[in-house]
């Protein structure tokens, strides 16, 4: 069984702005694999692996699990999807406090209807397997942040899904509590799940089959390039890919955030000798807002390499060609 997915983009609304993590992705998982969704916290990990769960669902391109067309799902074939097929770890773990280790993992089998004895019977398996026979009658608050996790990973897999969907699931771990939880994701996927892992704690990597970059760093290339734009031109869109920084050599460019109501906010504008979209290549981020000439101007692109060589010593922040007062003050 493979989980597949072509194209993808989601996008949402924040703060009244349209926002794109995610854009043209294509992701491929194969059973006994354990794939990392490795970028950091606003990339898109924690939207794709709502995706992956028909929680969520994407404005264009394709999820597949086999021959199942997973955006397509509705009614009873979507609640058997969300149920049988996927199993969700939660970062905050979501346990119900009230209710004993053995308690909790007996819950989803409850909900999809397997009688009381057998959830029971099945739990403690599941418990045991996972080193905590002896906690299984522990509530959530008497349990350590690893046994909380363990207990977390045994409630998603207790239908037995294919697909096991983990979101930061050593985040709160240290050193000592990880170990049992990497070796049971391994585990997990040795035998024959795929399982997907959203995280930015590189301790997981040693251990996966497959990384997806979600926030990757472009790659260095092109050359320094002056570009000629006419009124109203646009140089890059919202969620872009940054590959290079632009410092204005005539004319004037427009930073442009569009809203999910169709309109946009100019949120700047440069004129001669300023320099603009240096975070995107220098984080890796996608473009935060479309950039357009305002009149006939002129552009010189940078790759990231020769931006520092030129403007290093200065302030990102600074958006300007031009050193800061204190710059000139001191050099003396």
């Amino acid at each position: 069984m493979s989980l597949v997915c072509r194209d993808l983009a989601v996008e949402y609304s924040a703060c009244g702005n349209a926002v794109r993590p995610i854009d043209r992705l294509d992701v491929e998982v194969l059973d006994g694999e354990l794939a990392l969704l490795l970028g950091a916290s606003g990339c898109g990990k924690t939207s794709l692996l709502s995706v992956l769960a028909a929680i969520l669902r994407p404005i264009n391109g394709s999820v597949r699990l086999d021959n199942v067309e997973v955006t397509g799902l509705q009614g009873r074939a979507l609640n058997d999807y969300r149920q049988h097929k996927v199993g969700l770890v939660f970062q905050a773990f979501n346990l119900i406090p009230s209710l004993t280790a053995s308690e909790n993992v007996q819950v989803p089998m409850r909900a999809a209807g397997v009688r009381a004895r057998a959830a029971r019977r099945r739990a403690d398996r599941l418990l045991a397997e996972f080193d905590l026979h002896a906690r299984r009658g522990h509530r959530p608050g008497e349990l350590s942040g690893g046994e909380q996790q363990r207990v977390a990973l045994a409630r998603a897999l207790a239908l037995d899904p294919p697909v096991l969907l983990a979101d930061e699931p050593t985040a709160h771990l240290d050193y000592i509590q990880v170990e049992p939880v990497l070796e049971l994701l391994r585990k997990i996927a040795d035998e024959g799940r795929s399982v997907v892992v959203a995280t930015h704690d590189e301790r997981i990597v040693p251990l996966a089959d497959r990384i997806v970059a979600m926030s990757p760093r472009p790659p260095e290339r092109g050359q320094v390039t002056s570009i000629a734009l006419d009124a109203g031109e646009v140089l890059f869109n919202q969620d872009d890919t940054g590959e290079l920084v632009y410092v204005v050599e005539r004319g004037e460019i427009e930073l442009v955030r569009v809203r999910t109501d169709g309109g946009a906010d100019v949120l700047t504008r440069h004129g001669n000798s300023a320099y603009f979209g240096e975070l995107g290549p220098m984080f890796g981020l996608r473009r935060s807002a479309t950039a357009r000439a305002t009149r006939r101007s002129q552009v010189l692109g940078l790759p990231l390499s020769e931006f520092r060589r030129r403007f290093g010593g200065r302030s990102i922040a600074n958006g300007s060609a031009q050193p800061p007062a204190w710059s000139e003050q001191n050099a003396a």
